[in-house]
């Protein structure tokens, strides 16, 4: 595995589930491998905890962006489960960066993402008016 040099992907197809939202800019995306996948034995599927789904790492021409790797390529090249961070978003495509480091870590970071953040409530402000 090659840990010292930066490997680049695109997720593509989450149009087919959460759009763009899940995608923001430096948060951590799952990734896993998908070896049963029945149209793509090198598929690589992106998920997030609480919502599932969110994608695919691309793996082909047509889908994947010019100097970003595909499935297929990296596929040998990282572990069965793993991590990519968000750099870039366009209307068709998320340009990630592959994470190597200490997983839990890692799982940590993930995990913060999704706290909840709203420690700024007023109990005076939410008072519900008839």
């Amino acid at each position: 595995m090659a840990k010292n040099k930066n490997i680049f992907v695109t997720i593509t197809g989450f149009q087919h589930y959460y759009g763009r939202e899940p995608f923001q800019i430096g948060n951590l995306i799952r990734c896993a491998k998908e070896p049963g996948n029945p149209y793509d034995s090198d598929a690589i599927r992106a998920f997030l905890p609480y919502i599932g789904k969110v994608g695919y790492i691309a793996n082909s021409p047509q889908t994947k962006a010019g100097g970003t790797e595909s499935a297929s390529r990296i596929y040998e090249r990282v572990p069965k489960r793993f991590y990519v961070r968000v750099l870039f978003t366009t209307c068709t495509k998320i340009i990630c960066r592959v994470e190597f480091g200490d997983m839990s870590d890692l799982n940590a970071e993930l995990e913060s993402q999704t706290e909840d953040k709203w420690d700024d409530w007023d109990d005076e402000d939410d008072e519900i008016q008839f």
